[in-house]
Order: structure tokens, then sequence, then C-alpha cells
């Protein structure tokens, strides 16, 4: 087997897989070769390992290049970006499942409780000399009710953070199923149900056809109206406007944005339609939920395991096609 890495490597990332795969398959480096040949190092391979194949040249090339490939591991938990209809049919494609977990469920509740505590708001005044002490009343999240819309690996670790503050979980996943603790599960069509109990809601699922456009003016207006909505998945899954007017219309809603709707990975800009950093009760970060020391490093190494269970005839992880 030959395993083709396409994206740029860090010299520790790169002796780490050098020395990972080396009893187990031929490994290639894409950024060794001049774009010239990069074809031809392509169509020997057996495996991808990718992060952005259009950002990596990947669509450029021949489609014929790819027949040999029997096997896609994408460095990125997400995968809205990747065009499908580029590769095989025959082609397993799978995203890098729960790799970042750990830290974007810090962010998650890292947001929440800034929401809920309003710390830059007061942090905003005092530095004009205002001392509100007895004005500056916040909110408490013991016995809170969190709705988490994506109960996969980052619903579930932010879960387990907010269990010890005494926080109610309500769950939406594919299943309707789990084994965690958590007072509700169900699928899609009990979002309305959770929107209406949640003191917090979550954002973690992944964007799809399902669940693109999947928070609108509707949908927000049956949210409380101090509720805390946080967004650590894809800008899409909210509609821009509806947000943007909900904002600007409750001003005890607030939101906590880390996706964004159109962002420099998949387009190479950030841009927004909408005037949200004039906003109040708005706190945003720029997609960075994921982005602690060894990160990358780390999520390497999680999709180097699902690429050795692929070269054993093991069952693989975030299959997404």
């Amino acid at each position: 087997m030959k395993i083709i890495v396409t994206f740029v490597t860090e010299p520790r990332q790169r002796q780490w897989m050098e020395e990972f795969f080396k009893s187990k398959a031929e490994i290639e480096f894409l950024e060794d070769y001049p774009s010239e040949k990069r074809s031809d190092i392509i169509s020997e391979g057996d495996v991808l390992l990718a992060w952005n194949p259009e950002k990596e040249g990947l669509y450029d090339l021949d489609a014929n290049m790819y027949g040999n490939i029997r096997f896609i591991q994408l460095l990125s938990a997400g995968y809205d970006h990747i065009n499908l209809d580029i590769f095989p049919k025959k082609t397993k494609i799978a995203a890098n499942q729960g790799a970042y977990a750990e830290p974007m469920a810090e962010h998650s509740v890292a947001m929440m409780l800034a929401l809920s505590k309003k710390l830059w708001i007061y942090h905003n005044e005092m530095s004009t000399g205002a001392f509100k002490q007895t004005e500056s009343v916040t909110k408490s999240i013991k016995g809170s009710v969190l709705g988490i819309v994506g109960f996969g690996s980052i619903g579930k670790r932010t879960a387990d953070l907010l269990r010890p503050f005494g926080v109610k979980i309500l769950a939406i996943n594919t299943s309707g199923k789990t084994t965690e603790e958590v007072e509700f599960v169900g699928v899609l069509k009990d979002l309305d149900f959770v929107l209406k109990s949640s003191d917090m809601l979550l954002l973690s699922c992944p964007l799809t056809e399902e669940t693109h456009n999947l928070i609108t003016k509707q949908k927000l207006e049956l949210m409380k109206d101090d509720a805390v909505l946080i967004n650590v998945a894809r800008g899409s899954i909210i509609n821009q406007k509806d947000l943007y007017d909900h904002l600007k219309n409750h001003p005890n809603f607030y939101a906590g944005i880390d996706a964004w709707w159109v962002e420099p990975f998949k387009y190479g800009k950030f841009e927004i339609e909408h005037p949200f950093f004039d906003l109040p009760n708005l706190l945003g970060s720029p997609h960075n939920s994921a982005m602690v020391k060894d990160s990358i490093n780390l999520g390497t190494q999680k999709a180097a395991y699902n690429v050795e269970r692929f070269l054993n005839n093991e069952s693989i992880e975030g299959l997404i096609n």
C-alpha cells in the first residue's frame, strides 16, 4: 500500500507519520514533488491523507489520476468542503471524527459562561470608569437546560464538562439513542421541543442538506428571550439574516459564533453580510475552537490511526460516503 500525504506538514508532524507508517505502508509527501509530477505520484497511491483537497490542488488534476485511490482520510472533522463528484464512487472517504472534540468542548463552555455572565460587557463598561456592581446581574447556569444539536464527540464532551454544574442535557442525534446520561435524546423532528426547553443551545452537527439553514427566524422565535446560542459547527446551519435580526430585536438573547458563513478555509476570505460586531449581545471567535497547542499534530495522529484501520481491513470511523 502507498499513502500520499497532500497537505504541507511540519517537520515533527512529518517525522511522526514516517515512523508510524514505516512497517505498515509506503508513504509519499506531495510537497516533495514539483506540480507537474504530482499527478503521477497520486496515480500510484492507494490512500490519500488530505486536509482541504481544493486548496491542495487536487481538483485541478485529471480525475483519472484517482482510479487507484481506495481510501481518502481527511485531517478535518468537517467535510462540507469536499466535492465528492471529483473522486471515484468506489473510493471510501472519512472525516477526522472527534479529533478536536476536547478543545472545541472547552471553547463552547467558555463562550456559554462568558455570555451568561456578560463578562466582556462589564469589562468594557469598567474601562470607561463605570462600576455597576448591583446593577450588573448575570445568569446562573446551575440547574439550567442545555440543548445539543449534534450529540457526537463535541456534544458529548461539552455535556461532560457541564454536568458538574447541574446542567440538564437535551440531545439530538441521528439515531435518537444514546448511552450517555441525558434527560432527553431525540432526532431532528424533535428540534422544536429542544429549542423551547433550552436555556443554552449548542450547534455541533455536520452541515448537510438536512441541517443547512436549520435555524431560521421561526426556530429562533421558539427559543427563550434570554437564551444563549453557540455555534461551533458550520455557519450555514443558521440563517445569517435571521440571526442578525433576532439578536438586534432581542437584546437579552446572546450568541457565541465560532463558525461563520464565509471563511478563508473554504472561500479564501472572511465576510459577513450584516454588522454583527456592532451588536452588544454577540461574542465572536475566528473558528479557532480547535486550535490549541499541538492540535494539528494530535489531529494528524488520529487520522493516521483511521488509515491504519483501513490498512488492516478494520471498521473505519467517520465515513461520509
